[in-house]
C-alpha cells in the first residue's frame, strides 16, 4: 500500500502560479505511476496530468497542456504539479493518485488517493 499527502494549494489570482506536491509513503515510490486529478463544484472529477514509473513519460489533459507540468523526485518520494497561467476554471480540489499497473488518464485504474488540496483562482 501507499499513502499520499498533498500540499501546496491556496488562493491565487488569474495568471498566477502554484506548485502542488504529493508525498508518498509505504511501498517503493518507483513502483507507481502517479496522476493528478481535480474536482470542481458541480462537475465530475477529471484527469489533469500523469507521469510514468520512471518519469520518462508524461500525460496531460488538453485543458492544461502548456500551462501545467508534472514531475517526480524519487529521492524524495514526491510528485509535483507546477501550475502556471492559472485561470478561474482551474479552481478545484486537486487529488494525487497512484497506480501500480496503469499510467494514464483513467481514474478508475488508480488504486490509491490522497485527501486533496484546494486550489482557488480568483478573477
Amino acid at each position: 500500500q501507499v499513502q499520499l499527502v498533498e500540499a501546496g494549494g491556496g488562493l491565487v489570482q488569474t495568471g498566477g502560479s502554484l506548485s502542488l506536491s504529493c508525498a508518498a509513503s509505504g511501498r517503493a515510490f518507483s513502483d507507481y505511476c502517479m496522476g493528478w486529478f481535480r474536482h470542481a463544484p458541480g462537475k465530475e472529477r477529471e484527469f489533469v496530468a500523469g507521469i510514468s514509473w520512471s518519469g520518462g513519460s508524461t500525460y496531460y489533459a488538453d485543458s492544461v497542456k502548456g500551462r501545467f507540468t508534472i514531475s517526480r523526485d524519487s529521492a524524495k518520494n514526491t510528485v509535483y504539479l507546477q501550475m502556471n497561467s492559472l485561470k478561474p476554471d482551474d479552481t478545484a480540489v486537486y487529488y494525487c493518485a497512484a497506480s501500480q499497473s496503469y499510467c494514464g488518464s483513467r481514474q478508475s485504474k488508480y488504486n490509491y488517493w490522497g485527501q486533496g488540496t484546494q486550489v482557488t483562482v480568483s478573477s
